[in-house]
């Protein structure tokens, strides 16, 4: 492929591909060590959202310890966590009842808290800038820009103004070009450019598939009297069969604020499941129900997460860049946070690049990443919990009898590693599974998803093409309709996908972009990999609030 001659270029030492706590986590670090060195170095840092903090959505109950690291000053300089972590209950829930289990200590929260992880972006986005961080937000990196001899350039972003049809129209601004020494890939869960890096320089060989879950969230105002600041309530079991796993969360914040979510891991089986559904249905439980009647649903949205962890970490360098984050797949899925791996991933890299930058004929590749990554706590914290997600293989209770052997007999350390799937392998037949017959929403403690939509402020450029691209339009109806039931209609958490044109036999997918929340459940869960998730111009999607 031709170099293009339309773009402007703009040089950096360092350009970070978003505006998560992993990539400000490695700007401000960058930039701190610069500071004390007494050294110049460039940063740059793109953010897809039209604000640090608009495409950020996490429980999220968070451990400061890399927070401490970064700025042992926190709670002075005013980082915005507010609630202190209080009682801490899991239940198991059954269709009517519920039974109180004993607390794993990966899940116990003392001395966390509960945050919205959208505040703590945009404050860690004024901590970056003060120290002289260059920030984009709304400007999305959509390619890869490679040297000659194959290592990473940079990175250019997305073209303004292209039509539907592909054109350039009336409006059309050519992207910019940013060129670095060293580009770090901070793009959170199934980054689009990640997964390029992955092909070109096989990063993904010798570890396992990463394996995901979606993560669906609602934020409520409660009546005061209901509310208990600090309590942290998970569950397991009901709504979800015991061979899908999945749980959820309910964390009361300040100001009669309460988030309510669900996790659905990925590798479920049943085509008719509907994770968005499931989580609906999970809020009519008797235990939970009644924290939300008379309150009031402020905002919605949905994500992927990576939960493979340590056997499915990809190698972290190559020439010209690195991953970071949940990028790189961080995140310790039994003490249910990432935030803290996130950030000291980010801190670990910035010390690493600073250092590799520093050297003379230090070659393309900043190799030091990955050796500093294996000596840090993160490491550890991986390793010891390897095997609780894959131990799911056996049902919810084989794998909570297990996790009780491999924490309390085996201290992490058991002699074995079990291994992941690809979770767009795991989906069955249509006529192999019953169909799940979900109630209708009520308005108020349950709703449809294009009303949930509507609170998450997700907005495209009308004219735009889409984002979601198929690979072969054939397959949707030749392969997902007649084998699988067209599932892409229920995993989706915005009504994206739609069968229309069943009545006069002649179904046809349509794919509504404007309703993505860039959660990329598609284009992980598609059972063909037929979904490709592209991205949209620069500040579409959509704009949380407090999420």
């Amino acid at each position: 492929m031709s170099a293009r001659t339309d773009r402007d270029a703009m040089e950096y030492d360092v350009v970070i591909v978003g505006g998560g706590p992993s990539g400000l986590s490695t700007a401000i670090r960058i930039k701190q060590l610069a500071e004390q060195n007494g050294k110049e170095v460039s940063v740059c840092l793109l953010e897809k959202g039209s604000e640090i903090g608009a495409h950020i959505l996490s429980g999220a109950v968070i451990e400061p310890k890399a927070l401490a690291e970064l700025f042992p000053d926190w709670q002075d300089r005013g980082a915005p966590l507010n609630t202190p972590a209080g009682e801490d209950k899991l239940l198991y829930l059954t269709a009517t009842g519920s039974y109180k289990l004993p607390t794993p200590p990966q899940m116990g929260n003392h001395g966390n808290y509960i945050i919205s992880l959208g505040n703590l972006a945009r404050w860690l986005g004024e901590q970056a800038e003060g120290l002289g961080v260059e920030i984009y937000p709304g400007f999305a990196a959509a390619e890869v820009l490679y040297h000659e001899d194959g290592s990473v350039k940079g990175v250019a972003t997305g073209d303004l103004g292209i039509g539907k049809d592909g054109q350039p129209g009336h409006n059309f601004q050519p992207g910019m070009e940013l060129h670095a020494k060293q580009t770090i890939f901070a793009e959170g869960c199934r980054g689009s450019l990640t997964k390029e890096l992955f092909a070109k320089f096989n990063l993904r060989d010798g570890v396992d598939p990463q394996t995901y879950g979606i993560g669906i969230k609602e934020l409520w105002e409660i009546d005061p009297a209901k509310h208990q600041p600090g309590l942290i309530v998970h569950t397991v079991g009901w709504p979800l069969q015991s061979d899908t796993y999945g749980g959820s969360f309910l964390y009361h914040l300040e100001n009669n604020l309460v988030a309510i979510g669900m996790v659905v891991g990925l590798d479920y089986k049943n085509p008719w499941l509907s994770p968005y559904e499931e989580f609906q249905r999970y809020k009519t439980h008797p235990a939970i129900r009644g924290f939300f009647e008379g309150g009031r649903r402020i905002s919605y949205g949905a994500r992927a997460l990576s939960e493979g962890g340590y056997q499915s970490v990809p190698k972290l360098t190559f020439p010209g860049g690195l991953l970071i984050g949940d990028t790189a797949g961080f995140l310790n899925v039994p003490k249910i946070k990432g935030t803290h791996m996130a950030m000291k991933s980010g801190m670990v890299a910035a010390e690493a690049v600073f250092e590799h930058l520093a050297k003379e004929d230090a070659g393309a590749e900043a190799t030091e990443y990955a050796e500093q990554i294996k000596k840090s706590w993160l490491w550890d914290e991986l390793y010891q919990v390897r095997n609780i997600r894959p131990a799911f293989k056996w049902g919810l209770f084989g794998a909570l009898a297990y996790g009780a052997i491999d924490t309390y007999v085996f201290k992490g350390k058991a002699p074995w590693t079990m291994r992941h799937h690809d979770d767009h392998t795991q989906l069955g037949d249509k006529n192999s599974y019953p169909k799940i017959a979900y109630p209708k929403p009520d308005g108020q403690i349950t709703f449809d998803r294009l009303s949930s939509v509507f609170l998450s402020a997700t907005n495209h450029e009308e004219n735009q093409q889409t984002h979601l691209r198929l690979k072969d339009e054939s397959v949707a109806i030749g392969v997902n309709y007649a084998k699988y039931g067209s599932p892409e209609t229920r995993y989706c958490p915005a009504g994206v996908y739609e069968i229309v044109g069943e009545e006069e036999g002649k179904p046809r997918l349509q794919i509504n972009g404007q309703n993505c929340l860039h959660c990329k459940t598609c284009d992980i869960k598609d059972p063909t990999q037929n979904i490709n998730w592209t991205v949209p111009e620069g500040g579409g999607g959509p704009n949380y609030p407090n999420m």
